[in-house]
């Protein structure tokens, strides 16, 4: 499962296998990547799915913020 969570500057995305922490400035880029990967590499099924469904949730919870 893809979990965020994030400050006023900072995002952390969590999988199992590991964890990153950005720039909230770069949740489109990150979202732009994960969504490019999913089209480019339909082999992949699912895969990217949570990630994507994670990070359109922070997408939606910081747009309701401002």
């Amino acid at each position: 499962m893809a979990t965020t969570t994030h400050d006023e500057s900072t995002f952390t995305l969590r999988k199992r296998e590991w964890h990153g922490t950005y720039p909230l400035e770069d949740l489109p880029k990150w979202l732009a990547f994960y969504r490019k990967m999913k089209r480019e590499f339909p082999k992949s099924g699912s895969a990217y799915d949570e990630t994507i469904a994670a990070l359109e949730k922070l997408e939606a919870e910081l747009a309701a913020m401002r």
